[in-house]
C-alpha cells in the first residue's frame, strides 16, 4: 500500500522526505524551514556566502550578509536542524557580478538579482541539495508552483510581494525540484505571524531593500569601484541634435530619469538612450520614452507546446518593470530563442538588460521570458 501525497508532492512520511532550504537569513526563508521541522520534515538549511564578510557587516538592509549568515544559523540552532554556510563568493563575482558592471557600462539597466537566482542558487545551490540527497529544495519566495500535466510556476496569491519577475529564468527541470511554501499566503503579516508562532528571533526583522553587493543603492559607486576609469565625462545630448551640457560618466544616468541632469531652463526632459561609446546622455520629452515594440533575446519558455514555430505569434501578457503589472501583448518569435515583442499600449522607460517576461493571457501562469535588447 503506497503512502499518502505529503505537503511537498512525494509518497512517503514526512520523516523521510529529504529538502535543503536555502536560508538567507531573513524571515522569508526562516519561516519556510521552521514550517517544514514543524510538519516533520528532514530538513537541512543551507546558507550562501556571496562576498567578503566585512563589507556585509558594515552593510544593513541587504541579503547574504555577514550578519545574516548569522541570523539563519540562530534559526536552525533554535529549530534543531543542520544548518551549512557555503562560500560561493567566486562564483557569484564571476556569474553575476563582473556581468552586472559590463551591462552597465554599455548603457544597459541589468538586474542582477535574476542572475543569481539563475547562476547560482538555482543552478550551483541545487546541484548541492541534490548532492546531499535531497528530495527538493526550498526557498522563500513569493511565487506558486502548480502542478498539470507537469510543474507549473504561477504568481503568488499575493500580487504586491509576487517574485516572478526575478525567476522567469527558471528552467523546466529545475521547477521540478523547487518548491516555495509562501506563495499562497496573502500578505507578508503571514509570514510574520508564523515567525512568531515558530518564535523566531527574526520575526521583526526588515526586508532587505538593496541589491546585496549594492550598498545604499549606489549603483556608479560600486561600478567605479570595478571598473576604475569608467566614468568618463560626455555631452548630454537632446534627441534633435542639440547639445544641452556635460555629465560626469554615463554610469549615473539610467533611462526614464528626470532628477539630477543638471540642465534646466526648459521643458521638463528625461533620459531617453545611453550611448557609452560616444560617451553621450540623450535626452528628450517624456514622449520619447513611449516604445511599442523591441527584441529580446536568451528567452526561456515555460510554455506546453514549442516556442520556435516562427510561423506563429503568441498573445501573452508581459512585464517590464519589476514593479508594473502586466500588460497585453504579441510575440513574434525570430528564432529558437529570440523574439520582437509589441506592446498593445507602448510602455515608457523600456532598457536594454532589463527582463521581459511572459504571463499567460487568462491566468495567473508564468511562461517564461528573455531579456530586452538594445533598441532604436
Amino acid at each position: 500500500m503506497s503512502h499518502p501525497i505529503n505537503s511537498l508532492g512525494f509518497a512517503k512520511p514526512e520523516s523521510e522526505t529529504r529538502v535543503v532550504v536555502a536560508m538567507s537569513g531573513g524571515v522569508d526563508s526562516s519561516v519556510v524551514a521552521a514550517k517544514l521541522v514543524r510538519e516533520g520534515y528532514d530538513v537541512v538549511g543551507v546558507t550562501l556566502q556571496l562576498y567578503d564578510h566585512g563589507a556585509a557587516l558594515a552593510k544593513k538592509g541587504a541579503c547574504c550578509a555577514g550578519r545574516d549568515i548569522h541570523d539563519a544559523r540562530r534559526v536552525a540552532e533554535e529549530m534543531g536542524f543542520p544548518h551549512y554556510v557555503l562560500d560561493y563568493e567566486n562564483r557569484f563575482k564571476e556569474s553575476v557580478i563582473e556581468e552586472f558592471a559590463d551591462a552597465y557600462l554599455a548603457g544597459a539597466t541589468p538586474v542582477p538579482c535574476i542572475r543569481c537566482n539563475e547562476k547560482v542558487k538555482f543552478r550551483d545551490l541545487l546541484e548541492t541539495a541534490k548532492d546531499l540527497n535531497a528530495d527538493c529544495m526550498a526557498t522563500g519566495h513569493y511565487i506558486q508552483r502548480f502542478k498539470g500535466e507537469k510543474a507549473e510556476l504561477h504568481q503568488a496569491a499575493d500580487h504586491t510581494r509576487d517574485q516572478s519577475y526575478f525567476l522567469f529564468t527558471t528552467k523546466q527541470e529545475q521547477l521540478d525540484y523547487l518548491r516555495f511554501p509562501l506563495g499562497h499566503l496573502k500578505s507578508k503579516d503571514e509570514t510574520r505571524a508564523l515567525a512568531n508562532e515558530f518564535g523566531l528571533a527574526v520575526a521583526d526583522k526588515p526586508d532587505s531593500q538593496d541589491i546585496c553587493f549594492v550598498p545604499n543603492g549606489s549603483y556608479a559607486a560600486v561600478i567605479e569601484k570595478l571598473r576604475p576609469g569608467a566614468a568618463d565625462p560626455g555631452e548630454i545630448v537632446h534627441i534633435d541634435g542639440e547639445v544641452l551640457g556635460n555629465h560626469k560618466g554615463v554610469i549615473h544616468y539610467t533611462i526614464g530619469q528626470r532628477r539630477g541632469l543638471g540642465i534646466g531652463g526648459r521643458e521638463p526632459l528625461y533620459v531617453v538612450k545611453l550611448d557609452p561609446d560616444s560617451k553621450q546622455v540623450i535626452v528628450g520629452p517624456k514622449e520619447a520614452l513611449a516604445l511599442h515594440r523591441f527584441p529580446i533575446a536568451e528567452i526561456n519558455w515555460l510554455g506546453d507546446t514549442p516556442f520556435e514555430d516562427t510561423s506563429e505569434s503568441w498573445e501573452l501578457r508581459v512585464k517590464v518593470r519589476s514593479t508594473r503589472p502586466p500588460k497585453t501583448a504579441r510575440i513574434y518569435p525570430t528564432g529558437p530563442n529570440t523574439a520582437e515583442v509589441e506592446l498593445d499600449i507602448a510602455e515608457e522607460g523600456v532598457s536594454p538588460g532589463q527582463a521581459c517576461v511572459f504571463y499567460a493571457p487568462d491566468s495567473t501562469r508564468i511562461l517564461g521570458g528573455g531579456w530586452i535588447q538594445k533598441t532604436a
